[in-house]
């Protein structure tokens, strides 16, 4: 990589979905970040990027300086972002090297680079398409997670199987029924094979699922996380030997199909076309089954679209010669 490119602006928006993508990248690309966090005002953050003029003059209350110097790249996700992303390499005279994450829905011709998952079926001279999503996990913080969280998870029984539980979104629903049906597979599965199960619920789970599951697997060696302390995540998947995740959430998935484990696909109501594409694509290419109450065994190469990403990015940066003003 060009050794001029050094400062990264990573556009944050709090929504750790979003934001981490953006930060997973940066880090692989090796780059100095600093976090501008954006906080539109009204109409602008309801309105299509398109129609925010001047973004840089409207930011809200809780938003970022946004001044010269401006930075050698920018990298940014989502919808919100990308006003601003647009903005910014344009007060730099074009120099800021312009990284999209996830389809920006217009001026694809304004980006260096648009990573977008295969499951969006974009393509052109300047997009990349990964597998799934971008993420901020790496196989050293596994590493370490593994090794901090195994004394707390020591007395659960082998296989540990990790659950990873999202809920209700635009295209998917989480009942209370299924959540019913999914804590009795797990007791039962439990009861079948001895397992120890590691579940952990999120935001739009909802407290009559978790009731329901917290409720079936009551008398099954487990440990729920309620929210409180340490976020156990990274050390669920570090230390699973199965995992095991709802299908409302491309990154959950993706980041479980980073350890190399047999990752597990949790069907809830509803989908869409982009959704069904995205879990055709893992389950083809050897990443991801359906989960039906056993457990399987099979192998392939942890998915790696961050560092991958990360390597064609640098060859492209490494092909012009960035300065700030």
């Amino acid at each position: 990589m060009n050794t001029q490119i050094k400062t990264c602006w990573v556009l944050t928006l709090g929504i750790p979905g979003m934001d981490n993508q953006s930060l997973g990248l940066a880090q692989a690309l090796g780059l100095e970040i600093e976090q501008k966090r954006i906080c539109l005002t009204w109409p602008w953050r309801h309105l299509p990027s398109r129609f925010c003029f001047a973004p840089l003059r409207f930011l809200g209350a809780g938003s970022s300086d946004f001044s010269s110097p401006w930075p050698d790249v920018v990298i940014g996700t989502g919808r919100r972002t990308v006003a601003v992303a647009l903005a910014i390499k344009k007060a730099s005279g074009g120099k800021t090297f312009n990284i999209r994450i996830q389809d920006p829905y217009y001026a694809y011709d304004k980006f260096d680079v648009i990573v977008t998952p295969r499951h969006d079926g974009l393509s052109g001279p300047n997009i990349l398409n990964s597998i799934g999503g971008l993420h901020t996990i790496t196989p050293t913080r596994l590493k370490l997670a593994a090794e901090h969280f195994a004394p707390q998870f020591a007395d659960l029984p082998r296989p540990l199987v990790a659950v990873m539980v999202g809920g209700s979104n635009k295209c998917y629903r989480m009942t209370a029924q299924i959540g019913r049906q999914l804590g009795a597979r797990l007791a039962a599965l439990s009861k079948e094979t001895g397992a120890g199960i590691l579940l952990t619920t999120s935001r739009r789970t909802g407290a009559e699922v978790e009731a329901v599951l917290r409720e079936e697997l009551s008398d099954t060696p487990s440990f729920i996380w309620d929210g409180s302390g340490e976020n156990p995540y990274l050390g669920f998947l570090s230390l699973a030997d199965a995992i095991l995740v709802t299908a409302d959430s491309v990154n959950m998935v993706s980041e479980a199909c980073t350890t190399g484990k047999p990752v597990y696909v949790i069907e809830l109501d509803g989908g869409s076309d982009k959704f069904n594409r995205f879990h055709q694509i893992m389950q083809s290419e050897g990443y991801t089954r359906p989960f039906r109450g056993k457990l399987e065994n099979w192998t392939y190469t942890p998915l790696d679209d961050v560092g991958n990403a990360a390597r064609e990015i640098g060859r492209r940066m490494s092909l012009k010669t960035y300065s700030k003003t």
